[in-house]
Formats: structure tokens, C-alpha cells, sequence
């Protein structure tokens, strides 16, 4: 975690701003994910999501399963990014998706709330002094802030609902949620590292601050 902007950010006012991820996952050794994100292409239009098939998504991948991811919202106020992989686009049912990430596992993943994944999506995220920021922070006091809500699981979840998220998780014992309004502005920079994600029951996604 940095309070210094020390590179530019490429992508502004991401806040709120929709999006929709596909996961393809590839039973290789190791295993290998891609991650596929709607972002700049398209809003991730709710009557296309819904009719999306991770069967068939999946078979059109060759990939040995899908998962959907989604849709989902930008909580993070700008995005600077360096490519750690060659970004392509494939179309999912009619959306237009970029391989946006990678990653590398020894064994399947598990779709656990409140346990780390490691990411490897060369990004800086950008959280701006002054606005509200949500976290999670763990009881070795790691803080993970809230870069996407989802309303995949809660279709009704919205922004104006987030400061009282803490009263509908089921937090693991030692951890607690909290909302700062930072006075100094927040960088996320994994340009040249692996990012660190936690997601909680409703699917909404915390980066590690560092």
C-alpha cells in the first residue's frame, strides 16, 4: 500500500462503474485460470448474462470448466495498468470479454469465503482521498478494501447499502469489517507482484492493501 501516486492511472471514475467476469479453468499441472472481464468493452448487459451456459462456455473454451462471476461493480476510483499477460478478447453469449488475469494453482480451487487467492493481474488500483472505503480486515490485522460489489448472490445489493455490510456477514471469528474515509489517497500497486484477493458470501471481492 502506497499513499503516492508514482505511476499515472489509465482508467478514471471506476466507481460503480459495471462489469461481468467469466473463468475458465484448465486442469493442467499446474492448474492454470483465466480470468475474462467485460470492463471498457460493455456493461455486462443483464438480458445477455442470464442466458449464459458455463457448459457451453466452457466446451467453447476447451476449457475443463466455467465459473461466472458476477455481474459486478468497481470500487476503486481509477486503474492504472501494466499487461503481466497477452490480453485477448473472446465473446461469452454475445458479451465481449479481455483476459484481464492468470492464475497458477497446484490444486482446484475452492470458492471459500474469507481465504486468500493469488492473482496475477498486473494492475494498480486507485482509491481516492475523501471517499468511503469498505474493508475486511483479518485477525492478523491484514485489511483487504472492497474493490467490487457483486450482485450476482443479492440482485438487489447496491452501493448505498455497503456502510451496514458488516451486519449481514457471517464473519470467521477474528474478523471484523469497517468503513474509513482515508485522507490521503490509496494505491494497490501489483505491477510487479501477485495481487492477494478475498471474497465474502455474497461474492464481493477485497484486494490486500500492502
Amino acid at each position: 500500500m502506497s499513499n503516492q501516486s508514482v505511476k499515472p492511472r489509465l482508467v478514471t471514475d471506476t466507481r460503480n462503474q459495471r462489469y461481468g467476469e467469466v473463468i475458465l479453468a484448465y486442469l493442467e499441472s499446474p492448474i492454470r485460470i483465466e480470468v475474462f472481464n467485460s470492463y471498457l468493452l460493455n456493461d455486462c448487459p443483464q438480458e445477455l448474462w442470464d442466458q449464459l451456459s458455463v457448459s457451453s462456455i466452457a466446451d467453447d473454451a476447451g476449457a475443463d470448466f466455467a465459473v461466472l462471476n458476477g455481474p459486478r461493480y468497481w470500487m476503486m476510483d481509477g486503474i492504472g495498468k501494466v499487461d503481466n499477460v497477452d490480453p485477448f478478447v473472446r465473446d461469452f453469449g454475445g458479451i465481449a470479454m479481455r483476459r484481464a488475469a492468470t492464475i497458477i494453482v497446484d490444486a482446484p480451487p475452492q470458492r471459500r469465503p474469507y481465504s486468500e487467492v493469488t492473482v496475477n493481474r498486473g494492475a494498480i488500483f486507485f482509491f481516492d482521498a475523501g471517499k468511503p472505503v469498505y474493508e475486511l480486515v483479518g485477525p492478523d490485522d491484514k485489511t483487504y478494501a472492497l474493490q467490487a460489489y457483486c450482485t450476482g448472490v443479492d440482485k438487489d445489493l447496491s452501493e448505498d447499502q455497503l456502510a451496514g455490510l458488516g451486519d449481514r456477514l457471517d464473519l470467521p471469528t477474528g474478523w471484523r469489517f469497517r468503513v474509513r474515509v482515508p485522507d490521503e489517497e490509496i494505491t494497490v500497486d501489483t505491477t510487479t507482484s501477485h495481487a492477494t484477493v478475498v471474497q465474502d458470501e455474497l461474492e464481493n471481492s477485497y484486494t490486500l492493501l500492502r
